[in-house]
C-alpha cells in the first residue's frame, strides 16, 4: 500500500466531523490526492446499515448485533473504498475506525480486547491506520454540543459514555506510537492547527 490512512476518533459530541471536513480541506488545497470517508457507512451498503446502527427506533439493538453491524460495514468499507485508494497512492481521512469499536463495543459494550482484535482483522483485511487522531473532551463538555439532535448512542447516560472515554485514554496509553491526543475542549481553530500539524509531521517523516 502506498497511501496514509489518517483516523480521527473521539466520543460523541467532540467535534470529529468537523474536524475530519477541515482537515480534507486543507489537504485538497495543498494539492495531495485525499479522500474523506466516514464509520459506520462510507459505501451504499455501508450507509444502510449506519441507518440501523444510529436509528433511534432501534434501542433494543443486541450487543452482538451492534458489533457484527459494524464489522460489516468496515468489512465493505476497506474492500470497496479504502484498499482501492491506498493502493492508488491517496490519504485518507475517516471519521472513526477501529478504535471506535475497542472502546464503545469494547469498554463501554464489555466485548473482550481479544474478540473485537480478531473481528478488526477479519474486517480489515491486513490494512491498518497508520496515525490516529484522538479528540479528547470529556463526555461532560462533549454532550451538552449534541442536546437535541440525539442518535441512538447519544442518547445513552453519562456513564455508558464516560465508559467509552476511559476506553480512548486507554487506547491512547496502548498505542502511543499510532495514537496522538489533541486536546478538543479548545477554540475549533486551535484544534484544526494541532491536527494539522499532526498529520504533516507524520506525512513528512515517512
Amino acid at each position: 500500500m502506498k497511501g496514509v490512512l489518517i483516523t480521527v476518533e473521539g466520543i460523541d459530541g467532540a467535534g470529529k466531523t468537523t474536524v475530519c471536513n477541515r482537515l480534507y480541506e486543507y489537504m485538497m488545497e495543498k494539492g495531495y490526492n485525499v479522500e474523506l470517508i466516514r464509520e459506520p457507512g462510507g459505501t451504499q451498503i455501508g450507509e444502510r446499515i449506519r441507518g440501523i446502527l444510529l436509528d433511534k427506533n432501534s434501542l433494543n439493538m443486541n450487543r452482538i448485533t451492534e458489533l457484527l453491524l459494524y464489522i460489516a460495514s468496515r468489512a465493505q468499507l476497506v474492500s470497496e473504498k479504502v484498499m482501492p485508494l491506498l493502493m492508488k497512492d491517496y490519504i485518507v481521512i475517516c471519521d472513526r475506525f477501529i478504535d471506535s469499536t475497542y472502546a464503545y463495543q469494547g469498554y463501554a459494550r464489555g466485548f473482550s480486547f481479544e474478540m473485537l482484535q480478531y473481528l478488526n482483522n477479519l474486517s480489515l483485511q491486513g490494512i491498518s491506520p497508520d496515525l490516529t487522531i484522538f479528540l479528547d473532551i470529556k463526555p461532560e463538555i462533549a454532550l451538552l454540543r449534541k442536546k437535541g439532535n440525539e442518535d441512538r448512542f447519544e442518547l445513552e447516560d453519562l456513564e455508558f459514555h464516560q465508559k467509552v472515554y476511559r476506553g480512548y485514554k486507554e487506547l491512547e496509553m496502548l498505542f502511543p506510537e499510532r495514537i496522538k491526543r489533541v486536546d478538543a475542549e479548545r477554540s475549533l481553530e486551535e484544534i484544526v492547527v494541532d491536527v494539522i500539524s499532526l498529520v504533516e509531521d507524520y506525512i513528512n517523516g515517512r
